[in-house]
């Protein structure tokens, strides 16, 4: 992790000292003051019901080598922070102030960068990717989805000092905050994985989201002799758009990879086994091919894998480790994963987020597992979907009842209402649609009516905590 020194600190930043030895060093960076260890660098964020400077004193108590303020600190704490040899700077921004000290960390560290954004599968990807790197490399990468304005540059800072490559999830709600990632971060290479809906209330069309994530290329830099690199899929229609309108013109060196017949790096024969993991020949092109299985459920997480895969490939991994790290693989919580119900029944818990290509994903999943018993979906409402959630709500109640399920359950309000009403227009029996306001009566109604035999999937969206429904019933 980060050592630097007070006076390095500020310069790097552009952050005010207040009081602090310039050459006292501090290690490590936290934002949340129950973390703090001896000489840790303690950043505080006010917030709306909780102000991170008001606990600037116990990070001082607490052996804070550095407190980051955006106020400033009283006299007793001045006196408190010299008597403990803990240096007090000020910024007025400490997002940027965090995105400033991680690229002067990344820069330190010399080791190469892989950038991951998209809208569809970039934790994945990212676990995938991290997983077949270690193979060859000494890999950090961000843990579950800590990928925003905080979260990559605090992954940054934690890395060990002997890291090779970094693997960064870049995430976003706005315009312009992939670029300040990605100018923070400088990845050599990069993987847009699949452009959808998400954010689309907030953006307001597909095209803007393809604009928002492309902002990756705008911090990718070259490592010696090795030009920057980004990673698209022939099967994703923004990836012309992409390329030609960003990569290109920014001197970004582009490889397709994916399911497309056009891929550089491509799978083909994709098929399921009876656990529903996909079992494909992986092609790298001129004749390099191996047959392998990846150890995650359903056949949508294949065409991210591929490009974790050529990401690896162009690194030196051989294809013989990318099989290994894909029979081998576990991915972040709350992903398709398969669980078991107290009762026996197969839990498919997708429940972290969803949008409506993701929903469709899921239910692809459920239908390609074996099922002897029954056959059910607990679908939540989607979130930021703005003026096109009424219509990605019908789309996926439509898609749900094409799907011939023993039951479909929408969880919410006016919105689930609308998924339970498309699915009934499109000819699904209303005895086999139900609708909930909230987990706990879906608990309280379906958890203790599943049976050995039973496949459900769970999914909506994070504010619907369906995750909850599976904790109970599992």
């Amino acid at each position: 992790m980060i050592e630097i020194a007070v006076n390095n600190l500020a310069a790097a930043t552009g952050a005010r000292t207040v009081t602090g030895e310039a050459d006292r060093v501090c290690r490590g960076c936290v934002i949340d003051s129950r973390q703090v260890e001896e000489g840790t660098i303690f950043v505080a964020f006010p917030g709306e019901n909780v102000d991170g400077n008001d606990f600037a004193s116990r990070a001082v108590q607490s052996g804070a080598g550095a407190v980051v303020m955006t106020r400033e600190p009283e006299a007793e704490l001045v006196s408190l922070a010299q008597d403990k040899g803990c240096a007090i700077l000020l910024t007025d921004d400490p997002e940027e102030f965090l995105l400033r000290l991680a690229h002067t960390y990344r820069l330190e560290l010399g080791c190469l960068v892989v950038g991951i954004t998209g809208s569809i599968g970039k934790t994945t990807t990212k676990d995938v990717l991290a997983a077949v790197l270690a193979k060859r490399y000494r890999v950090w990468a961000t843990k579950g989805n800590f990928n925003n304005l905080i979260g990559m540059p605090l992954t940054v800072l934690s890395a060990p000092a002997d890291t090779e490559v970094l693997v960064l999830e870049m995430g976003m709600n706005h315009f312009h905050e992939i670029e300040r990632l990605s100018q923070s971060a400088n990845p050599n290479l990069a993987i847009v994985s699949k452009i959808g809906t998400s954010h689309i209330g907030i953006l307001g069309s597909r095209e803007n989201i393809a604009r928002a994530k492309a902002e990756i290329v705008q911090g990718m830099c070259a490592a010696g002799d090795f030009l920057p690199l980004l990673v698209l899929g022939g099967e994703d229609d923004f990836t012309p758009f992409i390329r030609d309108t960003f990569a290109q013109p920014a001197g970004i060196d582009v490889m397709l990879a994916g399911v497309s017949d056009d891929d550089e790096v491509r799978a083909r024969d994709i098929r399921v086994d009876d656990e529903g993991r996909p079992v494909f020949t992986l092609d790298f092109g001129q004749g390099e091919t191996i047959d392998t299985m990846l150890a995650i459920p359903g056949v949508q997480s294949v065409p991210n894998a591929v490009k974790a895969a050529a990401v690896a490939y162009r690194l030196g991994v051989t294809p013989e480790q990318i099989d290994a790290a894909f029979r081998g693989l576990t991915i972040t919580g709350h992903r398709q994963e398969i669980k078991r119900a107290k009762s026996g029944a197969r839990v498919i818990d997708d429940s972290y987020n969803a949008s409506a290509e993701s929903m469709a994903a899921g239910l692809d999943l459920l239908c390609s597992l074996s099922c002897t018993g029954s056959r059910m979906a607990i679908l939540g409402e989607m979130g930021e979907m703005g003026d096109e959630a009424p219509r990605m709500h019908e789309l996926v109640g439509a898609y749900a009842a094409a799907k011939k399920l023993d039951m479909l359950a929408c969880v919410g309000g006016e919105l689930a209402q609308l998924m339970a009403d498309a699915a009934r227009m499109m000819g699904m029996d209303e005895d086999r649609i139900q609708v909930f306001s909230d987990y706990q009566q879906v608990l309280d109604r379906m958890g203790g009516a599943l049976e050995k035999h039973d496949v459900v999937l769970v999914k909506g969206s994070r504010f619907v905590e369906l995750d909850r429904f599976v904790e109970g019933v599992c």
